[in-house]
């Protein structure tokens, strides 16, 4: 599968972009398990027109995690194109469109699936930004914004002709929010199209390496895209079986990583999200209270000692 030049190679897997969630340690270590390609945390095109500093951390990227790409949300037409050039100075892979997430404080304000409801400003939006840059240009979204507008497969053929290189899917509509099964029919569907040229990438209730392989198989997908479940397990793109004090070494890792490269606040609040979340403590009795100890650490080596008492635990 190539998005323009890039090629990421027969059957990829690859990490959804989420919010306080694909920080530049993650990424770097599902890179490093296998995953095709990456996405930064979305960001806000108005902050960024703004300069809001935390919004515009979020793309500092390594050259360890390419191909990498930024992926960004706004409503407005002018803040999105001026977004797409900031975003094109930080040098990802490429652009992003999220016209996909379902939250209220994005889609409740007429961006991401929000732009479900007004589809000739997601299609001027899209047309504008891949006229603006020069980075390949690819977009996100769900099959419509309820099941009496699944509109995907007419969507599909509008965004590719605005000159998008890669299209996500993902298998819900807005009012289903991460509820329910996701729905790979329609998915399959575009994929058949045979008037549609560009990559179509799935997305929804993708688990394992099992999964992905039986939704290329079953709907002929180009490429299956990885989201919740990679929660404190950046080794699900791997299929080699890592025994428990390496998945605790990697945590680790993780939470080191983000404090050098983010700060030790804010790489210590990313991190302990993805620990709370992680499979790896399952066994713990009474994990609540640990788990609570976790959210509250403030400091690297605490969070460092939690993790290591949770290994002995566990042995």
């Amino acid at each position: 599968m190539k998005i323009g030049t890039i090629d990421l190679g027969e059957r990829p897997v690859l990490l959804a972009p989420m919010e306080d969630v694909t920080d530049i340690g993650f990424r770097m270590l599902c890179k490093r398990f296998g995953a095709s390609m990456v996405y930064t945390e979305f960001v806000s095109a108005e902050a960024l027109v703004r300069d809001v500093k935390s919004t515009v951390k979020k793309l500092t990227i390594s050259d360890e995690e390419r191909p990498v790409g930024i992926q960004i949300y706004g409503r407005d037409v002018d803040a999105m194109v001026e977004a797409a050039k900031i975003v094109e100075q930080a040098g990802p892979d490429v652009i992003d469109l999220n016209f996909g997430c379902p939250v209220k404080k994005v889609a409740g304000k007429g961006a991401g699936a929000g732009m479900l409801q007004n589809i000739p400003k997601m299609l001027e939006i899209t047309q504008k930004v891949v006229d603006a840059v020069s980075l390949p240009v690819t977009a996100k979204t769900r099959l419509g914004w309820n099941f009496e507008q699944l509109i995907i497969t007419t969507l599909a053929e509008q965004l590719q002709d605005c000159g998008i290189q890669a299209l996500t899917i993902h298998g819900r509509t807005r009012s289903q929010m991460y509820t329910g099964e996701a729905d790979w029919t329609l998915i399959g569907e575009v994929k058949r199209n045979p008037r549609i040229h560009i990559p179509i990438i799935g997305n929804g209730d993708i688990k394992s390496l099992d999964d992905a392989d039986r939704a290329f198989a079953t709907y002929g997908v180009d490429g299956v895209m990885i989201g919740r479940a990679t929660f404190g397990c950046p080794w699900i793109f791997s299929r080699q079986q890592l025994t428990l004090d390496e998945k605790i070494d990697v945590l680790e890792e993780q939470l080191r990583i983000n404090v050098e490269r983010i700060d030790e606040y804010r790489g210590i609040l990313h991190t302990r999200r993805h620990l709370a979340a992680s499979p790896v403590f399952k066994g713990i009795p009474n994990f609540r209270e640990t788990r609570i100890a976790m959210l509250r650490a403030e400091k690297k080596d605490d969070l460092l000692a939690i993790l290591e008492r949770c290994r002995e635990e566990l042995r």
